[in-house]
């Protein structure tokens, strides 16, 4: 287990993505998968009010239930570290205070508990004023309705102003954030949100770890056309030279180690400063088998490297050191 800084969460250093439950993984699936991760030591479960709202005949909250039910049925409840968003779904959108405290005892009843225990705010509301927001998680920590608070999809700048509104004001401060972040995206959390973590020692629990499907290797140049739950969203970045050579150093050290490239690319995340736990979702229990080992596979520094150098690497630095 690793800990979030700055709060009493303990957490496995992969973090189950519940995106996919309720929408095109049913609830029985969604049982088996949440099942093996608890089995291979899991912990830290992540969703949303709004998912998956996108899906035909879904209103949001489907995600929610799933988990909820699933908790109510296996027990243990002090057991899991449970992570929940507000501010998207349909009907209840933004981060206005009522927003807030109305959705979250929504989402504690389609939790099936008494208590979120990381709750971050989905997007950013530019409409509603920081310390508006933040004073009404401020008012959920005390009330024991949430044990602590993050920000997902906000800029570092936005990020290092909730940071210093929640300290004027002596309000809960973010302890985490959760950003898209993996190796063929490294913008702009370097760049932009990770000096923010490394000022205020704020944890990062990065979505997309996997790059939408792209780094499990199944776009891989020549392979067959993949059928994914995000259309093509991952194959634009088979057609570029850094995307090949990712994969190709992805696979090299996968079977070095006997292991899935995507175990390698969760590897490699978690070596990242600020990284406590990337997130990736899985439709089976057997994809998620090719996951859980990401959790605890050690990168030897020349990996890191190796890795590092081709995530960077554009076709004119090939041309530039062939020359």
């Amino acid at each position: 287990m690793v800990s979030i800084a700055h709060s009493d969460l303990d957490v496995f250093p992969l973090c189950l993505g519940g995106s996919v439950f309720g929408w095109n993984v049913d609830e029985q699936t969604s049982f088996r998968i949440l099942d093996a991760y608890a089995e291979a030591g899991g912990n830290f479960i992540d969703t949303a009010d709004s998912y998956s709202q996108w899906a035909p005949g879904n209103t949001g909250g489907e995600s929610e239930s799933v988990i909820g039910d699933w908790l109510a049925a296996r027990g243990g409840r002090d057991r899991f570290v449970i992570a929940t968003k507000v501010g998207r779904l349909n009907g209840l959108s933004g981060l206005t205070a009522k927003v807030v405290h109305r959705a979250v005892e929504e989402s504690l009843r389609r939790l099936r508990t008494d208590r979120i225990d990381l709750y971050y705010t989905h997007a950013d509301d530019p409409g509603t004023p920081l310390e508006e927001t933040l004073t009404a998680l401020d008012e959920l920590v005390t009330a024991g309705k949430v044990r602590h608070t993050g920000a997902s999809n906000l800029s570092g700048a936005r990020l290092a102003e909730s940071v210093e509104v929640s300290r004027r004001a002596g309000l809960a401060p973010y302890v985490a954030v959760q950003p898209a972040y993996n190796l063929m995206e490294r913008e702009p959390f370097e760049s932009g949100i990770a000096p923010v973590c490394e000022r205020e020692g704020i944890a990062c629990v990065p979505y997309f770890a996997l790059a939408q499907g792209f780094l499990t290797g199944k776009y891989r140049e020549g392979a067959p056309a993949v059928t994914s739950i995000r259309g093509d969203a991952a194959r634009p970045y088979g057609e570029t030279a850094r995307g090949r050579a990712v994969v190709r150093v992805l696979d090299s050290v996968a079977a070095e180690h006997g292991t899935a490239p995507a175990a390698v690319a969760l590897a490699w995340l978690r070596a990242q400063p600020h990284v406590v736990a990337p997130l990736a979702s899985s439709r089976t229990p057997e994809q998620l088998a090719d996951l859980v080992p990401g959790a605890t596979l050690e990168l030897s520094p020349a990996e890191l490297r190796a890795l590092d150098l081709a995530s960077r690497t554009t076709e004119a630095d090939r041309r530039a050191h062939a020359g």
